[in-house]
């Protein structure tokens, strides 16, 4: 039997849906946020990013998808990781036009932890390998406040594979209905020199939603003011610098502030 892993501040849960189980960290109180990872796991500054959406005011649901909880981030395991979900069924890392099957569990849980928690919907966050995964969420009614950080499938090389959105084309119909008849807006992010997650995605983003999704791109030229590396790619966790007036703290910032905005009584 597995010894079960625990992140400092999470309740450990073993949650299943559509047959499957999964454990899944919780914590905090208030409207629910889905938290899901980057590659390659649930690394302590992954963990320090849901405890500051905990500390807003949510209820934080963070499901371990691949890797080992606690883990600190190295090249080795990062690529390991990423050797292991391109030959997973539930990750199509190198589909432009299809959504990863992992997302119809991802949307009972929005479900579930709204069905739980009431309120307007709740929010998600995908980061990475997980980025666009927030995108596909919205195709779950609950899902209110979807934020993408440095959304990086589908990954190749390729001018259409680096525009594509991993989404299939009848996702992404229900994605624009619900930006353009529901108002449910998208935030998305990522630094200007990302070679993973690259312009043309976030131009794609603004061209088939328009005034539906807001971005954000942290400049990390050479010579950038705040002396951003070129590799700079985790906004909210590995490169978060969290000082007042940094440009990634203003992210992290936004996204509280986003969650609040459209998970309040009120909104």
């Amino acid at each position: 039997m597995t010894t079960p892993i625990p992140v400092e501040g999470f309740e450990l849960l073993h949650l299943t849906f559509l047959g499957v189980k999964r454990e899944v960290y919780r914590a905090g109180t208030g409207p629910g946020v889905i938290v899901m990872h980057e590659i390659p796991g649930i690394t302590p500054e992954v963990a320090r990013f849901a405890r500051f959406v905990r500390d807003a005011g949510f209820t934080v649901f963070m499901p371990s998808l691949f890797g080992t909880p606690n883990r600190p981030m190295t090249k080795p395991y990062a690529l390991a990781e990423i050797a292991r979900t391109c030959i997973d069924r539930e990750f199509r890392i190198f589909a432009a036009d299809s959504t990863s099957p992992i997302i119809d569990w991802l949307r009972a849980l929005c479900a579930a932890a709204h069905a739980e928690l009431g309120g307007p919907g709740v929010g998600a966050i995908g980061m990475c390998m997980t980025g666009n995964f927030a995108l596909a969420l919205m195709v779950e009614p609950s899902m209110m406040a979807p934020v993408l950080s440095q959304p990086s499938l589908p990954a190749g090389i390729t001018r259409r594979q680096r525009s594509a959105l991993h989404l299939s084309p009848e996702d992404l119909v229900l994605v624009k209905r619900r930006s353009t008849e529901e108002g449910v807006p998208l935030l998305a992010m990522r630094f200007t020199e990302d070679p993973v997650c690259r312009k043309e995605r976030f131009d794609r983003l603004r061209s088939e939603l328009g005034s539906g999704v807001e971005t954000i791109e942290i400049d990390s030229s050479p010579g950038n003011a705040h002396r951003i590396p070129r590799t700079a790619h985790s906004v909210v966790t590995t490169d978060l610098v969290d000082d007042a007036g940094h440009p990634t703290r203003v992210a992290l910032d936004r996204v509280l502030s986003f969650f609040r905005e459209r998970l309040s009584p009120a909104a």
